[in-house]
């Protein structure tokens, strides 16, 4: 069968995006399955050269199609922070908990009004016989006062889609996929991964 690598061990996010990739005939393995794979240092201004980066380095090592999404939290009152730094805002081996407490300790003074944010999330794939595609999705929102929820990761508990009154850490994973910007990007990736079955690029 043919195969994708998910450039990430991030178990969660791999999950997600198996659980989105999984009615196609496709193996989809990650860097679990790849102890050796190397360390990639995300140190691009954007997420399109983070996810490239990612991509084409796990590309190479594997020798197979790879998919490498970079992801963050744009908030509208910290001029678009976290963003590339999201999973390293309070730190470079921050925890989700310490990222979230930070993040609610530079909107203490922001009023509900003005709490808009967004999740981005940026997608490459690669193959090793040379084709790059790049999608994006976003997912917009509010930031809330204290966590709600107990599902997801990262910033979910902090992050309220108004029209459905929840925030992601309170819906359940298919709810998530349908609305978040991974699952967006993700819709996007589909038809790029049957057209490169069809054209032998996988």
């Amino acid at each position: 069968m043919a195969a994708i690598v998910i450039a990430s061990r991030n178990e969660h996010k791999v999950e997600e995006i198996r659980k989105l990739l999984a009615g196609l005939a496709v193996d989809v393995l990650s860097l679990g399955d790849y102890p050796d794979a190397p360390e990639i240092d995300e140190d691009g201004a954007t997420f399109q050269a983070n996810a490239l980066k990612k991509a084409r380095v796990i590309s190479q090592f594997t020798g197979l199609v790879a998919l490498a999404d970079d992801s963050g939290l744009e908030v509208d009152s910290l001029d678009g922070k976290p963003g590339v730094w999201s999973a390293r805002f309070a730190g470079e081996s921050a925890s989700d908990a310490e990222n979230n407490r930070k993040l609610l300790r530079c909107m203490a003074d922001v009023p509900p009004g003005e709490r808009k944010a967004q999740f981005r999330c940026v997608i490459a794939l690669v193959s090793p016989k040379g084709a790059e595609r790049l999608v994006e999705g976003i997912c917009s929102g509010v930031i809330v006062e204290e966590e709600r929820g107990s599902g997801g990761f990262g910033y979910d508990p902090l992050f309220l889609v108004p029209h459905l009154g929840k925030t992601f850490a309170e819906l359940s994973t298919e709810e998530k996929n349908r609305i978040s910007h991974r699952g967006k990007a993700l819709q996007q990736v589909l038809p790029i991964v049957r057209e490169w079955l069809e054209h032998g690029l996988i």
